[in-house]
């Protein structure tokens, strides 16, 4: 029997597939749970639309990033930072505090996860760290950080 998957079954295929499966394996399981329908001109037509839709909605999705990407792209955030000797911090600046000073300058949320990092900085000057925003949308950001003025 010709199925036309509705939704990705493991082993079987994705949505959107046209399948050929067992009779009792079409009846029992797939139809019943809303897997999969028979194939029909209008299931086909329907399924195409959704995956224009899907293409559609990730291509917008990729222009988005590639936009805040060219806007992030060169841009400096500066951290002010108790240092001591060395110039070694007493704490340390992670990806989400790139993260909060980062929406505080370009007034978007940028979530922490995207920042890449290998390890928290601890040091002062000026630190190179790049944002992946996926669907191949990368910007390049430097992170300063200077000494903060201590009290006498």
């Amino acid at each position: 029997m010709r199925v036309l998957l509705l939704k990705d079954v493991p082993g079987l295929g994705h949505a959107g597939d046209i399948k050929e499966v067992a009779g009792g394996y079409a009846q029992n399981l797939l139809f019943p749970r809303r897997l999969a329908s028979p194939v029909t001109e209008g299931a086909v037509r329907h399924v195409e639309t959704i995956k224009e839709a899907a293409e559609r909605k990730q291509e917008r999705k990729s222009n988005e990033a590639k936009a805040l990407a060219a806007r992030l792209e060169g841009k400096t955030v500066i951290f002010k930072a108790r240092a001591g000797e060395g110039d070694r911090l007493y704490g340390s600046i992670t990806n989400a505090d790139i993260a909060v000073e980062l929406n505080k300058l370009a007034g978007l949320e940028i979530e922490r996860r995207f920042i890449e990092i290998e390890h928290p900085i601890k040091t002062l000057g000026e630190h190179k760290v790049v944002i992946k925003f996926g669907s191949g949308a990368n910007a390049t950001v430097y992170v300063q950080v200077e000494r903060a003025a201590e009290a006498a």
